[in-house]
């Protein structure tokens, strides 16, 4: 497959901003920190909204109905957006880690993936798992 590289490249490129973002509210004052807690947030919701989004993508590539796909894809993105709209960086922070957390749970179950793509979205999820909770300790040991 010619799109592996470029997929392995842009995934593992994905936690970046994550960990940019994560530097930034621990190192920066004021404003400038508020932007990067901000960022983390929305960026985590955007990864979180693409990757449920792929569920769709390979709801189309077979023949029989999926409806539970769909549904766990619209309820991880609704779930995320409520934890985004509470507020609270730390609680969303801990929301949007159990959603990442459970979507992978859902793909190992639930869907036959390349050995190469499971492995890839095992690890990204760590990562991302592992920014989360790193974000969290920051956000709930301000004063």
């Amino acid at each position: 497959m010619q799109n592996r590289p470029v997929m392995l490249m842009l995934g593992y490129a994905g936690l970046l901003p994550f960990y940019a973002f994560l530097l930034g509210a621990w190192q920066l004052k004021d404003w400038p920190a508020a932007i990067s807690v901000q960022g983390f947030v929305i960026y985590s919701l955007g990864i979180l909204c693409f990757l449920a989004g792929t569920l769709w993508g390979r709801v189309q590539a077979v023949e029989q109905p999926s409806i539970s796909r769909l549904l766990v894809s619209n309820g991880l993105v609704l779930f995320a957006v409520a934890a985004v709209l509470t507020a609270k960086a730390w609680l969303a922070s801990v929301a949007l880690m159990t959603a990442y957390l459970a979507l992978l749970w859902y793909e190992c179950g639930a869907e036959t993936l390349p050995t190469w793509y499971q492995l890839m979205r095992r690890n990204l999820t760590l990562g991302v798992v592992a920014a989360h909770g790193l974000f969290f300790v920051l956000e709930a040991t301000q004063p």
